[in-house]
């Protein structure tokens, strides 16, 4: 096998890793809405307007991202953003 063919072979490769990626990552027409409205409500519940809802501003504002906090705050920062509850919107 040439460098020419692995390299061409990698490139291959990568596209369709890529490909599909995107793929997965498309959102369907219902999490499009659910993710407008998770932003809608985030921003009212954002109390402090810092991007990041606490644990007592989620119940206040939006108590089933309070409800699942945990598995939300997948980095374990004491927060949740709105990029965060959008890949739980994803899965």
């Amino acid at each position: 096998m040439t460098v020419r063919h692995l390299i061409s072979g990698i490139f291959a490769v990568t596209t369709l890793v890529f490909a599909g990626a995107s793929v997965a990552q498309t959102p369907t027409s219902g999490q499009q809405k659910q993710i407008k409205e998770a932003e809608e409500r985030f921003v009212v519940a954002d109390k402090n307007a810092d991007g990041k809802l606490t644990l007592e501003e989620a119940k206040g504002g939006m108590p089933r991202i309070a409800s699942n906090f945990s598995k939300i705050d997948t980095n374990k920062d004491g927060f949740v953003t709105i990029e965060e509850i959008k890949v739980m919107i994803l899965k």
